[in-house]
Order: structure tokens, then C-alpha cells, then sequence
């Protein structure tokens, strides 16, 4: 079962992928506002929720996953909720809690209180070498960034490398770089 958000009042609608193929538009109507709005499922396997991108039925826009990534973040929780995979782009990535109406650009969904609705920042950019480089600072937040266990002062910058691992409040993030 796979889920996807209503755009418009942010309530989940969930489905069986299974019965549909891949790259199929599928067209939902939220069961709380009535808003009637189009997914496009992924090819490939290993979708997870975050794969479903949203769009209003009247878009000029498709519903298809972003171009640009040059990386992700693996979310993985304890028993708050779900593993997720967020792409990484280009310039300020701002993670934290999903709450209505905040200005992030990677919200993660979770219901752990120890996660700031902006929490940390990873910044993806080229060096002078061309090489893409990824750079963690805290946002900063109320309960701090740990990077491999240690505490980023609000002064810090890390230089993130593949499998770095990051934990905000009770949730465990991990860098999975595409170069």
C-alpha cells in the first residue's frame, strides 16, 4: 500500500500500487475536502510515498519525480513512522518536521516532537574542482544536529561523504550520494 497527501488539505489518500503499472497517471478525489487532484506512479520497484509527487488536475505541470537530483536522504525512524527517501538537490536543502504552512523545502514526515519544523540544512554545490560537494550545518534547532554522534555548533560546517550519517532529535538520517 502506498500513500500519497491531498494537496489542498493534506490528508492521505492510500492505494495498492500493485494493480497499477508503471508510469500510469492515476486520478484520486480527497475523501476530507473533495479536491480532485493526479499522482503519476514510477517505474522501477522501489517506490516509497515521497516517489508520488502531487499535482492539481488542471496543471500545466505532469506529476513525475524531479530532474536535478544529485543525491538522497534516508530517513529512517524508530517508532515515529516510516522509512522515506528525500532527494537532494542543488543549493539549500532545508529539512525538518512537516507542518502546515512552514517554509522548508524537504519536510520530513514524522510525529517525533524532537524534530524542529527546520531543523538542518544541507547545502549541494560545486567546488572550485567541479566536484559536487555536500555541506551539513544546523538550521539552526532547539535539540541540536549530531553529525556521526557529535553536536554541530551553529558556526559548523561538515563536509558530508557517502553514508554519513546524521540524527536529528530521534530520527536517523543517511546520505546516499549519486555523483
Amino acid at each position: 500500500m502506498k500513500k500519497v497527501r491531498c494537496p489542498k488539505c493534506n490528508s492521505y489518500t492510500f492505494f495498492d500500487e500493485t494493480r497499477y503499472q508503471p508510469g500510469q497517471r492515476l486520478v484520486f478525489v480527497c475523501s476530507e475536502c473533495k479536491k480532485q487532484f493526479a499522482v503519476r506512479t514510477l517505474s522501477g520497484s522501489s517506490q516509497t510515498p515521497s516517489d508520488f509527487l502531487l499535482k492539481e488536475e488542471n496543471s500545466e505541470q505532469e506529476a513525475f519525480p524531479k530532474g536535478g537530483w544529485v543525491g538522497s536522504v534516508i530517513v529512517v525512524e524508530n517508532t515515529f513512522h516510516y522509512r522515506q527517501e528525500i532527494p537532494l538537490e542543488m543549493g539549500d536543502n532545508v529539512f525538518g518536521r512537516f507542518v502546515q504552512g512552514t517554509n522548508i523545502n524537504k519536510p520530513i514526515e514524522t510525529v517525533d516532537p524532537s524534530v524542529d519544523t527546520r531543523h538542518c540544512i544541507i547545502r549541494v554545490q560545486r567546488g572550485k574542482d567541479g566536484q559536487l560537494q555536500y555541506i551539513l550545518r544546523d538550521a539552526p534547532s532547539g535539540t541540536g544536529t549530531f553529525y556521526m554522534n557529535e553536536i554541530l555548533r551553529d558556526q559548523d560546517r561538515i563536509r558530508l561523504q557517502d553514508g554519513s550519517v546524521i540524527t536529528i532529535g530521534a530520527t536517523t538520517l543517511i546520505i546516499k550520494l549519486e555523483c
